[in-house]
């Protein structure tokens, strides 16, 4: 088969983009758009957005980005001008593209008729005329080819020229250095490893391929480009503010502020400061006014983060915000109004909470706008552990200056079937450790996790150990195992508790209260 066609899932447009570059003026066309490589950007519209920069600016009447599938043998139109088809793909060799992919060198296409190297059946394919076309290889920093940068039909009739040959290949370096800062640079690098695995189409920053998490995806891809407030639910570790700020970034806030509020990491005395702010004279020591977090994120997002932990007396006032977009600061009498979206996570349940009295029932309906459970990493899969664990190796190399280590068969397979009470933030910080502590391949040695007993049996990705029997008789209460699990974390970390709390991703004070309520002294 000489092409094949995919229908891809759609994915909405980020906001639009400052005005456009000269067509000369090259070193703008990242400009822009470079601070969404380390965001967690919809990347299906990020690179969309960057092949429309490209066309404009080498005055093409449209551009293709071809990435490269190590696993077929094939390039493939990640994004690209095509409205007639979803997706076309090309053997290695075969048109302009395939061959630029194979030889590694750029070319131009002044007329396509006769031209060897052109390959008609695309045009065919999709009804449209090409007239003139240039192509230039996508490099990484050891010089290997990834992709190719394309671009058809110079407007005006005009056909390209040996400077517009050196522009494209100049934004093809710039691109080509970008595009390694992303997730899917890293997914295109994972295919080389595994080979029978498809090459992932996700947010940038945020790794897997689980239903439960492409359900999760199309959820922020709906609520995105509103202004409606969203509740994201979990587990401690499963990667809630990684959400949020997919949320805010894809979104028609996301050159305005981001900010957040850890309701666990501050006494509660203070969180009505912190998200309010302060008069002069307000309290002893308060000689000025202060404005809080809800001013500072005034036209972008606050992310209330461990919303469970708010006092009762706060959530009367943020109820108000959520209705009304105003407050008082502590201590003053002037209403403030804001412009601010509200995205909120927490890992308590709330239902629970209302129904002790501990939490607003008003402010829960109207806080549960667009709600998302979000899956605990035990439940996503053995393919969604070992496409994170490869991730965070390149990562962790990356950040410690190192060359990425291998993983070893016997490692990656415990990784697949531990249990991962953490969920992703320790898989990242075992990965790390490994990392940093091994000599060139990962074994199972230098994975930070408990000893197994070889002599019980295991229960593939969703326990450590399988239970001798599950009967409602020895079933543990959720307190119970929240209680094991948090002392199990201490222990690793020797009584630690800062660095416990990090791991848990909760605050120290509500890990101090937590302890406390197992009948742990408090440190002195």
């Amino acid at each position: 088969m000489l092409y094949e066609c995919y229908g891809g899932s759609t994915a909405f447009v980020l906001p639009p983009l400052p005005t456009m570059p000269q067509p000369s003026d090259v070193s703008q066309v990242l400009l822009s758009v470079g601070g969404l490589v380390g965001r967690e950007v919809d990347l299906d519209a990020f690179l969309q957005t960057l092949v429309d920069r490209i066309a404009v600016t080498m005055q093409a009447d449209r551009g293709t980005l071809w990435l490269l599938d190590p696993a077929r043998g094939e390039l493939f139109s990640r994004a690209a001008h095509l409205p007639e088809v979803s997706q076309i793909r090309v053997k290695l060799g075969q048109g302009v593209a395939g061959h630029v992919a194979k030889v590694g060198e750029a070319v131009s296409v002044p007329d396509p008729r006769g031209e060897r190297l052109f390959f008609a059946d695309i045009d065919r394919l999709t009804g449209y005329k090409t007239t003139s076309l240039l192509a230039v290889p996508l490099r990484d920093s050891e010089g290997a080819i990834y992709g190719v940068l394309q671009v058809l039909n110079r407007r005006g009739g005009d056909r390209f020229t040996e400077e517009d040959m050196e522009r494209l290949t100049a934004i093809a370096a710039q691109v080509g250095t970008a595009l390694q800062s992303t997730s899917l640079y890293q997914e295109l690098k994972r295919a080389k490893d595994q080979p029978q695995a498809p090459v992932g189409y996700f947010f940038n920053r945020i790794i897997g391929e689980s239903p439960q998490l492409k359900s999760i995806y199309r959820l922020v891809q709906k609520a995105a480009p509103t202004d409606a407030t969203v509740l994201l639910r979990g587990e401690s570790g499963c990667g809630k503010e990684l959400f949020a700020r997919a949320i805010h970034v894809n979104g028609p806030r996301r050159d305005k502020p981001f900010v957040k509020v850890d309701c666990a990491a501050l006494p509660a005395t203070l969180i009505e400061n912190e998200l309010f702010g302060h008069e002069k004279g307000a309290f002893t020591g308060a000689d000025h006014r202060v404005p809080g977090k809800f001013e500072a994120a005034d036209s972008g997002t606050v992310f209330i983060d461990e919303l469970g932990e708010l006092p009762l007396p706060v959530q009367g006032k943020l109820l108000r915000v959520l209705q009304d977009r105003e407050f008082e600061r502590v201590g003053g009498t002037q209403t403030v109004k804001v412009d601010v979206r509200i995205v909120a996570a927490t890992n308590r349940d709330l239902v629970k909470m209302v129904s002790e009295g501990k939490f607003r029932e008003d402010l829960y309906y109207r806080i549960k706008v667009v709600e998302m459970m979000l899956p605990p990493l035990r439940e996503r899969g053995a393919e969604d552990i070992e496409r994170l664990a490869r991730h965070f190796v390149a990562t962790a190399a990356k950040r410690h200056r190192l060359k990425p280590p291998q993983l070893s068969s016997v490692a990656l397979e415990r990784l697949r079937t531990y249990r991962w009470p953490g969920n992703v933030r320790e898989l990242e910080n075992c990965i790390e450790s490994a990392v940093v502590l091994c000599e060139g391949e990962i074994l199972e040695e230098h994975l930070p996790l408990p000893t197994v007993d070889r002599t019980m049996p295991v229960a593939g990705a969703v326990s450590e150990v399988a239970p001798a029997k599950t009967t409602p008789g020895n079933l543990l209460p959720l307190a119970e195992v929240e209680r094991q699990h948090i002392l199990r974390v201490l222990e690793s970390v020797k009584g630690n508790r800062t660095a416990a709390a990090k791991v848990l991703e909760i605050g120290r004070n509500t890990l101090a209260r937590k302890l406390k309520e197992y009948g742990f002294a408090d440190e002195g």
